[in-house]
């Protein structure tokens, strides 16, 4: 059995959190210990059964709670080099380095890490499995590659980054240099690049599409979904969006 849920997808805090038979791993952390508790909570669980916390990059809202977490819980934590060595907070419980390029196995949890092109020191992202399933997080990307493709093409469910809307971006509040930034090949993925590559990737064995990281000021579910409909309307029905402020349903694979 593998499951995973989301405590929050957004600029304002991520969490993610994967579970598969007696291990249950937290992706990011850019909450407070107190929310971070509350999220939980509304999850069904506690600090403690978390087992280890595992970093995508450096960037505040995916790592700011991870320090504190880890020294009030004393729970592991696994980042790249590139990233530990850009993060401000150092003082870790229990800190692990890797490659980006290096599986590793956490319990009953088996992760293949793989570097992503985002503006950060060692970004990644990870395929999770347990048994026979597979699960992958895709966030934080400024474009995909046929790396991505043949990596992510035999999955059972995805979180998959759909941050903006092009149009509402360029017609936004945001400066054009963060607007340059946001929209590089090392920034976020918008609508339509997340749908064609979902589409890409899409087999019947994908039985579940979370799309998170959606901007508060550039995106909105309702163009979110009418994307996905138009590039990849086999996905429609598999697909849910992840809320910045509330914590997700859990989705299991079984």
């Amino acid at each position: 059995m593998l499951r995973f849920a989301t405590l929050g997808s957004g600029s304002s805090g991520n969490a993610t959190v994967v579970q598969g038979g007696d291990t249950c791993v937290l992706v990011d952390n850019g909450f407070t210990i107190k929310e971070t508790v509350r999220r939980l909570a509304q999850a069904g669980l506690q600090p403690e059964d978390i087992s280890a916390i595992v970093v995508t990059h450096e960037h505040g809202d995916h790592i700011s709670g991870v320090g504190p977490f880890s020294r009030r819980y004393n729970t592991p934590v696994w980042m790249t080099h590139g990233t530990f060595g850009a993060t401000r907070d150092k003082k870790i419980a229990d800190l692990n380095l890797f490659h980006a390029h290096e599986p590793m196995q956490i319990g009953d949890l088996s992760l293949e890490p793989f570097p992503t092109p985002h503006d950060a020191a060692e970004s990644c992202q990870f395929v999770f499995s347990c048994g026979a399933f597979r699960f992958a997080t895709l966030t934080d990307l400024g474009c995909t590659t046929p790396y991505l493709q043949s990596l992510l093409t035999d999955l059972d469910a995805l979180l998959l980054e759909c941050n903006y809307d092009a149009d509402m971006l360029r017609n936004g509040p945001y400066g054009e240099s963060l607007q340059a930034r946001i929209r590089g090949a090392w920034g976020h993925l918008d609508n339509v690049q997340a749908a064609r590559f979902l589409e890409q990737i899409d087999t019947p064995r994908l039985r579940r599409v979370l799309l998170g990281h959606l901007s508060e000021k550039n995106n909105c579910p309702d163009v979110v979904m009418e994307t996905i409909g138009h590039y990849a309307p086999k996905a429609v029905e598999r697909a849910r969006i992840m809320s910045q402020s509330e914590v997700s349903d859990w989705y299991e694979l079984a």
